[in-house]
């Protein structure tokens, strides 16, 4: 009785905790789920699936791992547990579930009611490595299919005001003030997840797809300054084009902001010799209105506004002039730049809030 009652105060502990990466609730999916540190701050984390565990570490790093008991429903030790792979399981996020448990013994008797094979955590986080992709194309055409056509129809008759997702850095953050502030009235589970999907997927990353024109960024790119993933940050992408012996090397960047600082100053990054000025072939960012690569060299750049990137202030980069200076009337910008008036002070004045 005394471990059921500890579980209940767990699990309404979890009761608005979703996972920052596919913002599924952890409390549905509570028998399969893992938690973590950020290495960093020690934030403690929550996971309904192995890959979204590993997606923090590549981005942050992670210590403390834990995972679920599929049988006695305790926190354990994940490195030492024992997983079973490809059972009959319901998986809840891509093809394949995967559980965990203690002891051995419990693992075997799964294996025999729900088939499956045993492996250690070293061989899951292989498999979940190799599996990231496939899962994420296999969730988002199940979205496609019937989350995003109801999410549509949800916030064409329940959002009243135009939501702006770009300022969500994290898909749970989004489904939690949606949640919790109303922002499209008192939703069921059905439709506030609906409703998240369509917002995450289309509203902010464009249906699904890339938007013709839109950098390019692969799901390894790391931006060489902060070290964030740049994928996650399609609206404020930019990117730096080197010549390099005899092809093209490039960097992407989560924002004009750190791009400018790797600009001024490539070698305090790293190690980087063929990174000079004399050697840029192209820059691109991204504009602000239309998410297209527009030529970085050529745009005009908002300094200032109301509107905040992934690190902060950003110079936001407009094809058009008179599309920065109505931006920065509406967003209370301070100047618009050209770029060669992008000062190698420039970034660090943002980082503190000065605009002169």
């Amino acid at each position: 009785m005394k471990n059921y009652l500890l579980i209940l105060i767990l699990l309404s502990n979890l009761l608005a905790s979703y996972d920052p990466r596919n913002a599924q609730a952890i409390q549905e999916y509570f028998k399969t789920s893992f938690r973590a540190k950020l290495s960093t701050n020690s934030l403690q984390r929550y996971y309904s699936d192995l890959s979204s565990l590993i997606l923090d570490e590549k981005e942050y790093g992670i210590k403390d791992i834990q995972v679920v008991d599929f049988k006695t429903l305790k926190y354990i030790d994940a490195k030492k547990a024992f997983y079973v792979y490809k059972s009959h399981i319901k998986a809840n996020y891509g093809k394949y579930s995967l559980v965990a448990f203690e002891n051995q013994q419990d693992a075997l008797l799964h294996v025999k009611r729900y088939k499956g094979e045993i492996i250690d955590f070293q061989e899951a986080l292989h498999v979940k490595s190799k599996t990231i992709q496939s899962d994420s194309t296999f969730m988002q055409k199940r979205y496609k299919k019937r989350a995003i056509p109801m999410g549509k129809k949800l916030y064409e008759k329940l959002c009243k005001e135009e939501l702006d997702v770009s300022e969500y850095l994290e898909i749970s953050d989004l489904k939690t003030d949606l949640e919790e502030e109303s922002l499209c009235g008192t939703l069921e589970k059905e439709y506030l997840e609906a409703l998240t999907l369509y917002l995450w997927y289309v509203k902010r990353k464009g249906d699904l797809g890339i938007v013709e024109g839109q950098i390019e960024v692969n799901d390894e790119e790391k931006c060489p300054v902060c070290g964030m993933f740049v994928y996650k940050y399609p609206k404020w992408a930019a990117q730096i084009f080197y010549k390099h012996e005899d092809h093209e090397h490039h960097f992407s960047f989560d924002g004009v902001k750190d791009l400018i600082k790797f600009y001024h100053e490539s070698q305090r990054w790293g190690n980087y010799p063929f990174a000079t000025q004399a050697n840029i072939t192209k820059i691109l960012v991204t504009d602000y209105y239309t998410s297209k690569g527009i030529d970085g060299f050529n745009a005009y750049y908002v300094i200032g506004s109301d509107i905040y990137g992934p690190m902060g202030h950003e110079p936001i980069p407009f094809e058009h002039e008179e599309d920065a200076i109505t931006f920065k009337n509406e967003h209370r910008g301070v100047k618009v730049l050209p770029f060669k008036e992008l000062s190698k002070e420039l970034p660090y004045n943002l980082d503190v809030g000065k605009f002169d």
